[in-house]
């Protein structure tokens, strides 16, 4: 089995985070693979030449795209040339959306409202991204504030923010051109009917008329991880929701497609950072 990046899983360690970043080209990871989080990401793009790849789509970014990203969708993002690279990010834990939500508005809408990896792409007009980048440039003030109040205007701003962006995602009509190759599409989407069964190369060959070499050419391509490592991923995570809810060890690792026990905690330890127990008694206490 080969080595997997560790950051491939990131953890979000605190309950809401809010930056908005300018960089270079030069200052990123231009390797860097599809990744995921343990909490929901919501991503404004502002400037740059650049492409966005969640699960099975991929899209050309324009200024004032916004994309919506949930908790262990495999995600990148690339930048295809040297020009600065502006966004926001705001990242919640489950617990902040339903702590600020109500019993007549649930602000986790806006994230159920499409299928995995698709259509997460909602277009803001100038006037829109403009209010939103006010508001959000507020919110990164208050959580980074220690004076008085400042804890409670960060909640009333990430409030602003989740009802804008579902009231935007209930009328939105903009359905954005996928990018992502056929191929890579039906690779994946193979893979996530078949990940509790074993999957080799010649499987994939068999059932879309390409090489095994070429496939993963074209799949490495576009998301940074080969195969092998993306259906280790794939299965890891599908682990971490059976332990998060209460599953053993050994349940995790039958009902998420490992078939050797060893090879499952050595993998899920490489990914997640830490061992399929540690990490079940961290999410239960």
């Amino acid at each position: 089995m080969e080595q997997l990046a560790q950051y491939v899983f990131t953890p979000i360690p605190e309950e809401m985070i809010c930056f908005h970043k300018s960089t270079t080209t030069e200052q990123l990871n231009p390797a860097q693979p599809y990744h995921r989080h343990d909490a929901y990401e919501i991503y404004l793009f502002l400037r740059g030449n650049t492409y966005m790849y969640v699960e099975q789509s991929c899209y050309k970014l324009s200024p004032g795209d916004l994309l919506l990203i949930r908790p262990g969708e495999m995600h990148r993002c690339v930048c295809a040339d040297n020009q600065t690279y502006e966004r926001i990010g705001l990242n919640l834990r489950r617990s902040a959306l339903r702590r600020l939500s109500s019993s007549r508005t649930n602000l986790l809408a806006c994230f159920n409202a499409f299928p995995s990896g698709l259509n997460t792409l909602i277009r803001l007009s100038r006037d829109q991204c403009a209010f939103y980048t006010r508001l959000a440039d507020q919110l990164i003030h208050s959580l980074h504030s220690e004076e008085y109040g400042q804890d409670l205007l960060a909640d009333s701003y990430a409030t602003r923010l989740l009802v804008f962006i579902n009231t935007l995602q209930q009328s939105s009509a903009s359905l954005p051109h996928n990018l992502m190759p056929e191929l890579v599409r039906q690779t994946m989407a193979y893979i996530e009917e078949h990940l509790l069964e074993p999957i080799y190369s010649a499987q994939l060959e068999q059932k879309f008329h390409y090489s095994g070499k070429y496939i993963s050419q074209q799949f490495k391509e576009h998301t940074g991880l080969t195969v092998r490592s993306y259906i280790v991923n794939k299965r890891v995570s599908l682990a971490m929701s059976h332990l998060t809810s209460g599953k053993s060890v050994a349940a995790a690792c039958e009902l998420s497609g490992f078939s050797d026990y060893a090879n499952f905690i050595r993998s899920f330890t490489k990914v997640v950072g830490m061992s399929p127990g540690r990490y079940r008694a961290s999410k239960l206490s």
